[in-house]
């Protein structure tokens, strides 16, 4: 297994991992993407936030990740949101934690100071990889999603990547 950048050709992959999880409360979509919407999400990816791929020995993407921006304020530029997602019959393999741990690098190399985790509350397997990348759960937002009839909870977690002080 390795990673690499997301690429135009990785749309169809990467819908299909998605769009999988739209069809269960661990995502917020409520309709999955189309390839056009996928191919637009991916072009929109790039520097610090791009998106990348998990492929295996045969070149299948198995997985993506992303960094996005956490909030669109300035004060806030020094924190990312970050993304995994692991195609179903993946899951338990290491591959999420393998993303992750590159997606943490990204972010290290491109200077960001903290790294955010949303995770969709009684997700504890995406909950279980934060924690154990060193992640603490720093708080519960209640309810604030709804999908299939039931009300969502999202779960914060952080892992701060660097301790200097930004002015020094």
């Amino acid at each position: 297994m390795r990673t690499r950048l997301a690429q135009p050709s990785d749309a169809d992959a990467i819908a299909a991992i998605y769009n999988a999880a739209v069809e269960t409360p661990l995502n917020f979509d409520l309709r999955s993407r189309s390839i056009e919407e996928q191919t637009t999400w991916l072009r929109e990816r790039s520097g610090a936030y791009a998106a990348i791929v998990a492929v295996d020995d045969d070149g299948e993407v198995i997985g993506f990740g992303s960094l996005s921006p956490y909030r669109t304020r300035p004060a806030y530029s020094t924190t990312v949101e970050d993304s995994v997602y692991v195609r179903d019959d993946q899951r338990g393999a290491g591959v999420g934690r393998f993303l992750l741990d590159e997606l943490l690098a990204i972010a290290s190399r491109h200077g960001f100071h903290s790294v955010i985790a949303r995770i969709v509350g009684g997700n504890e397997p995406s909950i279980a990889l934060h924690r154990a990348a060193g992640f603490e759960l720093v708080g519960t937002e209640r309810e604030v999603g709804r999908k299939f009839r039931r009300w969502l909870d999202v779960v914060e977690l952080q892992l701060l990547l660097t301790s200097a002080d930004p002015d020094d």
